[in-house]
């Protein structure tokens, strides 16, 4: 499968630009949470000893660019590298040292080039990859990370929430079906796959709000981006439908 052969490559990139300080890497996200819809992302955690020099981050960007892609034939890569310093002992925000998504492209193409950054989701990110426990090099994720507290939990899903809505008119799908899921996951404490916050957030909702979220779900099944579609009936849905999951998770939101 080529998603095989995309996870092979960049654990084979992983491992000729880190060497001795690659701890480890492992799957997390859909992969691991539910399986790979038609368009998810393989999504990589790797762990180091130390930050990357810059050599290190040009040669992985320049690596990803290759490997990764938004076409039916090739998946998007999403990589994330953390300093295991950065995060065991845990703290919250937690400090990632380099992010590669296919969203950055054009980015990465006009010269910019993944840096150390706060990464409140990685708490998130973290959490899928001990749960999913699918090491790719290296010893299991439990031997190289900590676990995270509900509460940071609760405050990097918060955390999403703001740039969740600037992209809900272009990234209409994947922003309604991450809404579910936090809520999803605030409620019950447990990060589930997209589809299926979606299947525990429909029996929840009003039948008004429940054709927007249904069709999102069942493009994440069985829909190519290319193949996106939104009727005018189901698009004047979108909008009354977010801000219905945004008061469900401002109803879960801690008070001080």
């Amino acid at each position: 499968m080529e998603s095989n052969h995309q996870i092979e490559r960049t654990t084979g990139l992983l491992r000729s630009t880190l060497g001795q300080d690659l701890l480890g890497s492992c799957l997390h996200g859909s992969a691991v949470l539910g399986g790979l819809g038609p368009a998810s992302d393989l999504d990589i955690l790797a762990v180091t000893r130390r930050g990357l020099t810059e050599s290190e981050r040009r040669a992985l960007l320049a690596g990803l660019l290759e490997i990764s892609g938004l076409s039916r034939a090739v998946r998007p890569v999403e990589l994330t590298v953390v300093v295991q310093g950065e995060v065991r002992p845990w703290r919250f925000p937690p400090t990632g040292d380099f992010l590669y998504g296919e969203w950055l492209r054009a980015a990465y193409l006009a010269g910019e080039v993944p840096r150390p950054a706060p990464m409140p989701d990685l708490a998130l990110v973290l959490t899928m990859a001990l749960a999913g426990n699918h090491p790719l090099t290296g010893p299991p994720p439990a031997d190289l990370l900590d676990p995270v507290p509900h509460a940071d939990l609760v405050r990097a899903s918060l955390a999403a929430v703001p740039e969740l809505i600037r992209e809900l008119a272009e990234d209409t799908r994947n922003v309604l079906l991450t809404l579910a899921r936090i809520w999803s996951t605030l409620a019950t404490g447990v990060i589930r796959p997209k589809d299926e916050a979606a299947d525990w957030a429909l029996a929840r909702l009003a039948p008004e709000h429940r054709p927007a979220l249904e069709h999102a779900r069942d493009l994440y099944r069985t829909r190519h981006y290319a193949d996106e579609t939104w009727s005018p009936e189901l698009r004047a849905r979108v909008r009354p439908l977010a801000a219905e999951l945004l008061a469900r998770i401002d109803a879960l939101r801690p008070r001080d």
